[in-house]
């Protein structure tokens, strides 16, 4: 592990969230940056959902073909809500731009009242790898 991943789980556990939570919480994030990463694409395809099923499907750019994939975002967010559950205080933001983190956990209050938290979830604590 890298002083930067050390240093971001310290920083979790700080907060009050457990080392077994904090851990869980990075392999949500990189899972999630993943996903948002194959959502934008290669150059053989993109993840995309059905709009009326939700099912998430491999287009594979060069056949036009629709091949059926693990919802591996899904079960991230199940997973992140029931952590997330034992710190009330406490809520998880999810970005998707695959350009940054895909992560954060802020705290109550540090998103201004009436504001968008679009804005400001980069007060929180940034997960990453």
């Amino acid at each position: 592990m890298n002083k930067a991943t050390w240093e971001m789980l310290e920083r979790l556990k700080m907060t009050g969230i457990t080392e077994k939570d904090a851990i869980a919480l990075r392999r949500i994030s990189m899972t999630l940056h993943r996903w948002h990463e194959m959502e934008c694409g290669t150059d053989n395809g993109c993840i995309e959902r059905d709009e009326t099923t939700g099912k998430a499907y491999w287009l594979n750019s060069f056949t036009m073909r629709r091949t059926p994939v693990a919802d591996r975002e899904a079960g991230a967010l199940k997973r992140l809500k029931e952590i997330m559950e034992r710190y009330p205080e406490q809520y998880a933001y999810v970005q998707g731009d695959p350009r940054g983190a895909s992560l954060y956990i802020l705290h109550m209050g540090d998103v201004p009242a009436g504001c968008d938290v679009d804005a400001y979830y980069s007060r929180g604590i940034a997960v990453y790898k």
